[in-house]
């Protein structure tokens, strides 16, 4: 009698098997509630809530996909949606691929069509329904803004200075870096207050360059690229940001494994920040992208106006300097 094959030649290991391609639907109504639907018994997470969506026909093609996965499942017709993120998971027992388009509007009144049960969720909500692991990273990336302003690293007046953020806060960033190289932390401290009491007014979510800062004001942390890379493990509280500056593949991969919240990828764009720097281009950017399992801005030479380009490139959306500070458009 012949040997039995190892279990390894029986069944093969989920990173042997090809990914399967899933659209994927985040429905977000007039209210800004989330539409999630629940996984029924008999089925791969059986009683997990997620994002409604479905596997990729044969030569179809992503949005005939989501059109026709979100009419079967909730019986509504997309009318308009835009990429938001692409994950890349293995389970145990298979791997995913996420394409995921985030959904305004649509016709139609969302109904469980297959008896599955849906809720409307506020996203302040969202963490009391257990998701997928696959599903957390969509969940920062539906919470976080298109628009990352980084403020300019020269400050020559305070009130003038606050005056120009304050315009960008009314006319909708809603995620911001306060970073100035040259102040000492005397003088960084009470100006960071004053930006912190501003967010607040605004809804807006502030992020500093100083850890022990950021702890005491409770806001967020964006790390430096050497930071991130001499880091082994997520320190920083679960309830506030961690973002990181990343330029590499093996940036992002090291900024996901270690529960970084969102990155930026740079330089896209040849930029007057950095002229001695090689630009990526949205080409290489995108592929960069596309193995990341963490939202990512473009940073670099952004223009208001590249904001959907990114988003076709596979960004959360577009962080800049000169371009959002002071004057910019809500989109």
């Amino acid at each position: 009698m012949s040997a039995k094959p190892p279990p390894s030649l029986l069944t093969p290991h989920s990173s042997s098997l090809s990914p399967l391609h899933v659209a994927v639907a985040v429905l977000r109504n007039a209210e800004g509630e989330i539409l999630l639907s629940r996984r029924r018994k008999g089925t791969h997470l059986a009683g997990l809530w997620e994002f409604p969506g479905g596997k990729l026909e044969a030569g179809e093609s992503l949005s005939a996909a989501l059109q026709r996965e979100i009419k079967e499942e909730l019986g509504i017709r997309i009318l308009a949606h835009r990429p938001l993120i692409r994950i890349s998971h293995s389970y145990p027992e298979k791997n995913v691929l996420l394409d995921v388009h985030l959904v305004n509007e649509w016709r139609g009144i969302a109904a469980g069509m297959e008896g599955q049960q849906i809720a409307w969720v506020s996203v302040e909500r969202i963490d009391d329904y257990h998701l997928p692991p696959a599903d957390r990273p969509i969940v920062t990336a539906m919470r976080l803004p298109s628009r990352y302003l980084i403020t300019p690293p020269l400050l020559e007046d305070e009130s003038v200075f606050l005056q120009q953020l304050e315009a960008s806060l009314q006319q909708g960033i809603r995620l911001l870096q306060l970073r100035l190289p040259g102040y000492d932390n005397k003088r960084l401290a009470p100006l960071a207050g004053r930006v912190m009491a501003l967010c607040h007014s605004y809804e807006a979510t502030l992020m500093l360059k100083d850890e022990a800062l950021a702890r005491r004001l409770c806001c967020g942390l964006h790390i430096s690229s050497s930071q991130l890379r001499a880091m082994r493990s997520r320190s920083f509280p679960q309830q506030q940001l961690l973002a990181a500056s990343c330029h590499t593949q093996q940036e992002l991969a090291h900024a996901a494994s270690i529960g970084v919240d969102f990155a930026t990828l740079s330089p896209v764009q040849p930029t007057a920040t950095h002229p001695q720097a090689q630009p990526l281009g949205w080409e290489r950017f995108s592929a960069m992208v596309a193995e990341a399992t963490l939202p990512v801005y473009a940073l670099g030479g952004m223009q208001a106006d590249d904001t959907q380009l990114a988003w076709r490139s596979g960004a959360q959306g577009i962080a800049a300097i000169r371009s959002l500070f002071g004057t910019i458009e809500v989109m």
